[in-house]
């Protein structure tokens, strides 16, 4: 197992990196995670899991997964911020 932490706004994960994982978690700021949703879109890795605080940017990274070849599986909305009108949305995206 190996975990890593990566400003992915500079220095995305790209495909040939991506070869060898099984599943990829990315739980970006809310500006989202548009460099790594376009390399996940043309990787093979089988299975994403996407956290996000700002549905916009979620929807935005969605369409680029979907579009690449992924399903979305579920989606899992959670309201963490009680008394805000923030909620965080976890999806499972598979190939």
């Amino acid at each position: 197992m190996k975990a890593e932490t990566r400003d992915l706004f500079r220095r995305p994960l790209v495909p040939q990196e991506l070869r060898d994982y099984d599943a990829v978690v990315f739980d970006p700021p809310r500006q989202g995670a548009l460099a790594q949703a376009r390399q996940l879109a043309t990787s093979a890795v089988p299975v994403v899991i996407a956290v996000s605080c700002n549905a916009a940017t979620f929807a935005r990274d969605a369409r680029l997964l979907v579009d690449g070849g992924y399903k979305c599986d579920e989606v899992t909305p959670l309201d963490q911020f009680r008394h805000t009108p923030h909620v965080e949305l976890v999806a499972r995206f598979s190939r």
